[in-house]
């Protein structure tokens, strides 16, 4: 059975990995034996989480690019490739949340929340796709949110890209899980992260969060580990186009 979930030979290539859920992902797929590439713009989180991963005895390596800089996303593929070779695994976690009320979103403002949470998904992927399909395996595993299917104030432009990845989660399935190759979307409850400082900041509305989970709790970054491995692994072999929320079951009330 451990085998199912053994990621040793994989390369994994993560957006975000600077911090919070991409950084956690990363250390996650980096303990199940995957060789980990993180990517964003800032180097000196990147770092961080590759000299973490590296002290527990993993390869890691750090990709600066712009997320949001799209015709510069072939070339943040080929440079994904260059530490470990071509990547199994992408986990597209990097996310913008301007939380502006609909009345202050400018042309500008919306367009760099899309091109990051949905643009860059589908480009980064299309850019990687190729060398999954000459191996014949490969997973997709996108970031969705509870604003895939709640709405929630001051987030209109996160809350559309959002509801689109899972959307652009069943296209990708759709076209190519016949090569072996699937896509999946996690949708995090509220987790402690720089997204949601504002929440966590206040108790009492993190407190009301927590108690309209089925659980009576938010998320802890731990929680995200099972479910990531699962998905980039063999054991989800035949799991494919599917959003999983793990949200303490925020989403069944």
């Amino acid at each position: 059975m451990a085998a199912l979930f053994d990621l040793t030979g994989r390369v994994a290539f993560v957006t975000g990995g600077g911090s919070g859920i991409g950084r956690r992902m990363a250390e996650a797929l980096a303990a199940a034996g995957a060789a980990v590439v993180v990517a964003g713009r800032r180097t000196g989180p990147l770092a961080e989480t590759a000299v973490t991963v590296q002290a527990s005895g993993g390869r890691a390596a750090a990709v600066t690019a712009d997320l949001g800089d799209l015709p510069s996303l072939d070339a943040v593929a080929v440079l994904a490739a260059e530490p470990f070779g071509p990547p199994d695994i992408l986990v597209n976690a990097a996310g913008i949340n301007l939380r502006q009320p609909a009345e202050d979103v400018t042309l500008e403002s919306w367009e760099q929340t899309v091109a990051v949470q949905l643009s860059a998904p589908f480009f980064l992927a299309r850019a990687l796709v190729p060398a999954m399909r000459e191996r014949g395996w490969g997973r997709v595993i996108n970031i969705a949110s509870l604003q895939s299917v709640r709405a929630m104030p001051n987030s209109m432009p996160y809350g559309a890209a959002k509801g689109g990845i899972c959307q652009l989660t069943r296209a990708m399935a759709e076209a190519w899980s016949r090569h072996g190759i699937t896509a999946n979307a996690i949708a995090p409850g509220f987790f402690p992260t720089e997204l949601t400082a504002p929440v966590f900041a206040d108790a009492s509305r993190a407190a009301e969060m927590a108690a309209r989970t089925a659980i009576g709790r938010n998320g802890r970054l731990e929680d995200l580990d099972g479910p990531t491995v699962f998905l980039a692994s063999r054991a989800s072999d035949y799991v494919t186009g599917q959003t999983l929320f793990v949200d303490g079951g925020f989403t069944a009330k």
